[in-house]
């Protein structure tokens, strides 16, 4: 039987394997999509021809205070550092003065930034520009109580948020695995929320009992009925940004649509974009997917990984097995990552994570759960066998040892295959919708 040739990203390499032709499902890639020339030149565009919005010159008033939020250095892509010159430019031109202006860079629950990463994120002109400051979701004498959701989560966020007059925000729409996309309400939930009020929010992310795991309805892709989101838009309610600019990405990175004006209606535009790039409908599920979390940097360690593993969820059958590449050359990092696989097993973990819920553990929990869909195989570097085996997948050191497992777990002689080249991004759709099983 004729093969196929493939060669996936691993680092900052690539492995190659060959598969029989016949048994390929299908490729999973996102859509072509021709990057915007010109970001700066969009962002204007998009500030002078918003969605049900007025112009943002129109929405400021002069002598205003403005807040502006910006996402950390973890969402760096975003390349803030070319187009927020433009937007200090277009708040200027309404009459509110640099001095008036305080950007706040919404890290949620992660750690602060330093002020190098303030430059790299805001680039060195703007941080002499205006004040440029850290959200620090633990330091209490410096939120405000702003009322409880339908849901009774206890809402307190960013003394500059809630005393600015008018509030942007910027950021990035991509897939999210908890609240179905990125961007939007997100640089108030968890960006500059409170350490409880995002603690909160994001329990409903599990099921309501112990035991029960995740909440099915919090998943890529999925709004409606996703509790967790749906209690995220009311936080933001509460603060009622005053206009967006939000990018979605092309799969290398550059922008692919910039979406401002309504907090609401222009994210919702910009996730429809975001379907149309990186949701892939398949004809049917493998008894054995290949991905990659992409390379480096994607791969740089376990925790980045995530994103990859529950992708590969929706393309395998239920029983099947994921071969995931990802080299993790510091697999330990961050560390209140990994501790959390220091409490033994999955149910421990979700034990845990009620009682003191932190991203961090929700992703090692995630990534714990995944074994319940299909085994996974992680062809790694040899040294991270012992961390790769506490997250319930089976360490391979090359991608011929880790087919040869696949072939003994998949439960057929003759088993089919889809491959993920862009496992971080993309997300297989069954009829139009991610579906596990």
């Amino acid at each position: 039987m004729q093969e196929r040739d493939f060669h996936l990203k691993y680092g900052k390499t690539e492995l190659a394997f060959k598969i029989p032709e016949g048994q390929v499902i299908c490729e999973i890639v996102g859509k072509e999509f021709p990057p915007i020339v010109n970001p700066v030149e969009a962002v204007k565009q998009a500030m002078a021809r918003p969605i049900d919005a007025p112009p943002l010159r129109e929405v400021v008033r002069p002598g205003e205070k403005v807040a502006i939020t910006v996402s950390d250095i973890t969402r760096a892509w975003q390349r803030m550092d070319l187009v927020l010159p433009a937007i200090l430019d277009e708040i200027n031109m309404a009459g509110v003065p640099d001095e008036n202006i305080t950007v706040l860079i919404v890290v949620g629950g992660h750690r602060l930034n330093t002020e190098e990463e303030f430059k790299v994120l805001c680039g060195e002109t703007v941080c002499h520009r205006v004040r440029v400051l850290n959200h620090d979701a633990w330091d209490t004498d410096n939120m405000v109580y702003l009322g409880k959701t339908s849901r009774g989560t206890e809402v307190s966020v960013n003394r500059i948020i809630a005393e600015a007059d008018r509030v942007i925000m910027t950021g990035g729409i991509i897939y999210h695995y908890m609240v179905g996309y990125g961007g939007g309400r997100k640089s108030v939930l968890p960006g500059c929320s409170s350490i409880k009020t995002i603690q909160q929010n994001h329990l409903w992310a599990l099921g309501p009992n112990l035991g029960d795991g995740s909440n099915p309805n919090s998943i890529s892709g999925k709004t409606r009925g996703n509790e967790a989101h749906d209690d995220m838009m009311e936080i933001a309610a509460f603060v009622n940004p005053d206009f967006i600019i939000n990018m979605v990405p092309t799969p290398d990175g550059k922008y692919a649509g910039v979406f401002a004006g309504n907090w609401v209606s222009a994210w919702m535009e910009g996730t429809k974009l975001v379907d149309e790039i990186y949701g892939v409908n398949i004809p049917e599920k493998a008894d054995v997917v290949i991905t990659t979390a992409g390379g480096f940097p994607k791969d740089i360690n376990l925790y980045q990984t995530g994103k990859t593993m529950d992708n590969a969820c929706y393309a395998v059958k239920r029983g099947g097995v994921v071969i995931l590449l990802s080299e993790c050359p510091d697999i330990y990092e961050p560390l209140e990552f990994t501790d959390w696989f220091k409490h033994g097993n999955k149910n421990a973990v979700e034990k845990e994570l009620r009682a003191n819920f932190g991203i961090p553990g929700w992703v090692a929990f995630k990534e714990m759960e995944c074994s319940d869909i299909a085994t996974y195989i992680m062809v790694t570097r040899p040294e991270n066998a012992e961390l790769v085996q506490k997250a319930n997948m089976i360490p391979a050191a090359t991608m011929e040892e880790a087919l040869k497992i696949a072939q003994e777990k998949c439960g057929t002689d003759k088993p089919s295959f889809i491959v993920m080249p862009q496992g971080a991004n993309t997300v297989p759709l069954t009829n139009g919708k991610p579906q596990i099983g």
